[in-house]
Order: structure tokens, then sequence, then C-alpha cells
């Protein structure tokens, strides 16, 4: 607990540089890896991340030391060397994207891992903590750190922010902004430099390694909320931040632990909540809405089968006859009958079902649309009457009152399906 209160409550000026630059990185790697991510080109993140590894210890050869500017440098130099033959391999060979990829990523790390064991050889008293870069040390952040990589960061962030619009163009409709002028390929060119410059900026705080999973995971996981290019870059940069401040903290906590692997433990906990619990598109929200629309469809041809009954001259069915049409149902009719009795739409006499007064209104309102549908299928789509009838039982339970005028109104208030059944109104008696 007293160490939880001395680092979030910012005593220590060190670590307040410390949270700025994790916020900063988390941000901008978010904001670049969601265009990434909507531009499916998730892969390529991946890749520059682990090329960059030998720019960085060129950087420190050239140095000697930890410079920031070299180890930028060299790192930009690496990322931008591996996204020119990525695009050059792509558009000269045969091979597909994830081998050209897969390639690069694995020579230019490869290659990097024989340069840093080199320089682990070499004796330089300056070389200690270099393989941080694998793993990440967000604590080893300094104040002359965040000049370099905090100003980067809000470079991108502003770069994304005032040319939304080309961005957006570059990633959902590339042709159809060549062909009012934009020039997309330059557009391209720049999105590159910022993923490249997202990466750098990111392998202190948390690593070549794990990079990749900053830069895709926010997106992925905001995208389970919302459908807004705006909200959700703002939710994934949050995500970002959150997770980026927490695997700190346990790095703050426990030093011998890297900050790269929590950051991504913490942003696939919020990936995982955002897949399970999301309204609309979450697993569970879904199979929920799922069971409620099938317990919907289950209730309306349970009455619409009532209704027929009545148009035969039956004034109800017994329950035996409702379960035989509906085989290897049962528990579900059940539980309709249940839920129809509960809302007043039925009354039941032992095992006799009859419609109530709200419950004949109620089924002859679905079996209007049913039919309303089946005649449109008919008329307007040239489907044969004897091949209407399964389409029009899925459509006919999310038409709307305004779509139900519509389409009286577009059939001109027809009295007869393609059946030539009866099309029952609000009026007509039973």
């Amino acid at each position: 607990m007293e160490d939880f209160l001395y680092f979030f409550t910012f005593q220590d000026p060190s670590i307040v540089f410390v949270v700025i630059g994790i916020i900063l990185l988390g941000v901008g790697s978010a904001y670049v890896g969601t265009y990434s991510f909507l531009d499916k080109k998730a892969l390529l993140g991946d890749a520059i991340s682990h090329a960059i590894l030998p720019g960085i210890c060129l950087g420190f050869m050239l140095a000697g030391e930890k410079n920031p500017l070299f180890i930028v440098s060299g790192a930009f130099i690496s990322g931008a060397l591996a996204t020119f033959l990525s695009s050059w391999l792509n558009k000269n060979t045969r091979l597909s994207e994830d081998a050209i990829i897969a390639s690069i990523l694995s020579i230019f790390f490869g290659f990097g891992i024989v340069l840093l064991t080199i320089i682990q050889k070499s004796g330089n008293p300056e070389m200690a903590g270099l393989n941080q870069f694998i793993f990440g040390n967000a604590i080893a952040i300094q104040e002359s750190d965040l000049y370099i990589y905090g100003g980067l960061a809000v470079f991108i962030i502003l770069c994304l922010t005032i040319f939304q619009k080309e961005f957006s163009l570059l990633v959902f409709n590339p042709d159809y902004g060549r062909a009012i002028g934009f020039p997309m390929g330059m557009i391209r060119v720049i999105f590159n430099i910022l993923m490249i410059l997202s990466v750098v900026i990111g392998i202190q705080a948390i690593g070549v390694v794990l990079m990749a999973a900053l830069l895709i995971t926010p997106g992925a996981a905001a995208r389970f909320w919302t459908d807004r290019l705006g909200v959700l870059v703002i939710l994934a940069g949050v995500f970002s931040a959150v997770s980026g401040v927490l695997g700190t903290y346990i790095s703050f906590v426990i030093p011998q632990m890297p900050t790269g692997p929590w950051v991504v433990v913490f942003l696939s906990i919020l990936a995982l909540i955002s897949f399970l619990f999301a309204p609309k598109k979450g697993v569970l929200s879904r199979y929920i809405s799922r069971r409620i629309y099938l317990k919907k469809t289950h209730r309306d041809h349970l009455l619409k089968l009532l209704y027929k009954g009545i148009e035969a001259d039956k004034s109800g069915l017994p329950i035996e006859e409702i379960y035989e049409a509906f085989p290897f149902q049962k528990k579900q009719s059940e539980q309709s009958i249940k839920n129809l009795a509960k809302d007043n739409f039925i009354t039941q006499n032992q095992s006799f079902i009859e419609l109530s007064i709200s419950g004949k209104s109620e089924a002859k309102r679905i079996v209007r649309l049913h039919r309303l549908w089946e005649l449109y299928l008919n008329e307007y789509m040239n489907i044969a009457p004897d091949h209407v009838h399964d389409t029009a039982e899925k459509l006919e339970h999310i038409l709307t009152p305004e779509m139900e005028e519509l389409l009286e109104s577009r059939l001109n208030f027809p009295k007869l399906d393609p059946h030539q059944e009866n099309i029952p109104r609000d009026h007509d008696e039973l």
C-alpha cells in the first residue's frame, strides 16, 4: 500500500517523467496501431518492431553509449529499411505478404541478436541495461529520454489528429482518395514513417518483442465498443495509457519485472473484457441478444399457429398439437406458453390453449407482417409463391411499424397473399 501511494501520488519527479512518458508512448502507438489495424496491416507493425533491433545496436556501437539520438536514428533507419524491403518484395516477387513479413522479421531480429551478443562481449561498461530494449523497462526512462520520445509521440498524435481525413481515406477507400486528387502514395509513405516512429519511441518502455501488442491490441479491443473512428482512437489511447501506467507500476514495485510483458498482460485483460462484455459486439452480449431473439421468434411462431387455428374455425389448440407443430422444441414451447400466459396473450384451460383479446391482436399483427413479406418477395423479387415462406419467417420479426406502413403502401394495401390467404387488418373480425 505504501508503494502504491508513493507511485500514484507522484511524490518523486522521476515517477512523473515515467508516467507522462508511458502515457504519451502508449497513446501515440495506439493511434497509429488503430489505423494499421483498420488497414489490415497489423503484421507490418510486428515486423518493424523486431526489425529495429539491429538499428538500436548499431546506434549504440557508433555512439559508444546509450545515446537516445543515436539509438532513435539507428532504429528509425533499420525500421525504414524493413518497411521498404517489405513493399519492394511485395511488388516485385510472387511471395505472399505474410511470408515476406515473416522473413524480414526473423532476418532483422536475428541480425540484431548477433549484434547484441557482440556488444555484450565487447566489455563496454555502458552496455549495462541495453538488453532492456528486448522486453522494455519504463522505469529507466529519464528526463532527457522524455524530451525525445515524448516529443516524437506528441508529433505522431498531432499528425494523425490534424490529417485524420487523409489517413481515413488511406485506410477505408484509397481508390476514392486517388480519384478526387489526394496523393495517396505520399500519404502511405507518411503513415509508414509515423508507424516506424511509434515503434521506435516505444522500444525502451515496451521492448521490441512486445511492441506489436501495444500497436494492435488497443485498437482491436476498442473496436468492440464503437464503429466511429474518432471514438475508436480515443478508446484505444485510453486502453493503452491505462495498461502502460499499470505495467510501469508493477516494474516499480518489483524491479526485476520488465515493463513490456506486464503492459501486454493488462492490455490482454482489457481486450478480453471487451471481447466478452462489450455491448452489441461482445460475445456475451451477442449470446444474450441471440437468446432473446430466439425466444421472441418462437413466441411469435406460437401466436401465429394459434391464429391459424382460429382461421380454421378452432377456438384454440390442445397443448399436444402445439408440441407436435414444433418437434424437438418442447422445452422452448413450454417456456413460450408460460411467457404468453404471463403477458395475458393466451389463456390455458388444463391442456387447451386459447388466444386472449390482446393475444388475437398481437397474433394478427404477426400474421399480417408474414403475409405482406410473402407478397413483396413474390411481386418485387420474382420469387415463386412456394419459396417465399422461409424468408418471410425471418423477416417478419424485424419489421418496424414504419417499414410495415411503407410495405403496405408499396403493395397498395393488399387483401390476399401469394397463397390467396387473407392479410388480416386490425378492424377484421375473427
